[in-house]
């Protein structure tokens, strides 16, 4: 099978639980009340109990030395990402230029490399681990600079106080936990089961936030907002293809490890984080934008990250 398809296959796995999702709550199966729950579950139980079973798992400090730069590669990334997010951000309109720019600033960093990692290298990579680690200050970002991107616009909360509650965050808080225990080689003292229990239950994270949002568009649709299609064409054509063909060629210029450039790769072509839509309504911006555009680059992104990544691999043969 080649590299097109062996990409394709988890990404269209991926939206096609968000599909089932859109369907559940057409359905009436999920109510719009039980959405918040779940995604606390999700977030706050699930994803930190994924990440610390992985990195117990599949971080080997001895046979990676180098792990510690893998944060640094991070804040790489984001200052490019900045860069590109500043000069691009002005094909937009003004009157939702904030909403354009959060949208490309922020990518789902996490779901949609983990399940084309795992679909690419099995359940048992060590990349999980390397991703992990890499975008762990990403949520702690978010929630704290989320609230710039409006600082302009009318209807926007005037003060912020600090949410340490957010940028602490869980999952920030199990990667150092769970580094730690493996750093000082206190892992081997826990017993199987112990692990076990996070593994199982991080399982259900990825699913389940992927069901969430499709349930939460099926919401968001169902209210029949004005439909942005210039924007929403502008936006996918910058963070689709130019955003990644920019990183392909800095990776190719700089020539990084493959894990990095692997990881580095992916995260430039994801959509956007699915949280944006919730604190773009709460700082008086159009939430409507920005789900149509997190609807139309996870479509788009069926096409556009295999045919990324079949170029990727040119460059970087997977190993």
């Amino acid at each position: 099978m080649d590299i097109f398809n062996v990409v394709f296959q988890p990404v269209v796995t991926l939206l096609g639980i968000g599909v089932l999702g859109f369907w559940i709550a057409r359905r009436g199966i999920i109510l719009e009340n039980v959405i918040g729950v779940l995604s606390r579950l999700a977030i706050d139980i699930a994803l930190p109990s994924l990440v610390f079973a992985n990195i117990m798992l599949d971080f080997a400090p001895a046979k990676y030395p180098e792990w510690w730069q893998l944060p640094l590669w991070w804040l790489f990334f984001t200052a490019v990402v900045a860069v590109l997010t500043a000069v691009t951000m002005f094909v937009s309109r003004r009157g939702t230029r904030s909403e354009f720019a959060l949208s490309l600033f922020f990518q789902n960093g996490i779901f949609f490399p983990l399940i084309i990692i795992t679909g690419i290298f099995g359940k048992d990579t060590h990349y999980l681990a390397q991703l992990f680690i890499f975008i762990v200050l990403h949520p702690s970002l978010y929630f704290g600079t989320y609230h710039l991107f409006f600082r302009n616009k009318p209807g926007a909360e005037k003060e912020h106080k600090l949410n340490w509650r957010r940028i602490v965050n869980p999952v920030l808080v199990i990667t150092i936990v769970a580094m730690a225990l493996r750093l000082f080689s206190v892992s081997s003292y826990l017993p199987p089961f112990f692990v076990s229990i996070f593994h199982i239950v991080g399982a259900m994270a990825l699913p389940l936030l992927m069901l969430i949002l499709g349930g939460s568009l099926y919401m968001d649709f169902h209210r029949r907002g004005k439909l942005f299609t210039g924007e929403v064409a502008k936006f996918v054509l910058v963070k689709n293809i130019v955003f990644p063909l920019a990183f392909l060629g800095i990776l190719i210029l700089l020539r990084p490890d493959y894990n990095i450039a692997l990881i580095m790769i992916l995260q430039a072509a994801v959509p956007p984080i699915t949280g944006i839509p919730i604190v773009t309504e709460r700082e008086g911006g159009n939430r409507a934008i920005t789900n149509q555009f997190i609807l139309a680059s996870f479509i788009f992104s069926i096409v556009s990250i295999p045919a990324i990544f079949t170029v990727f691999n040119t460059y970087f043969p997977m190993p």
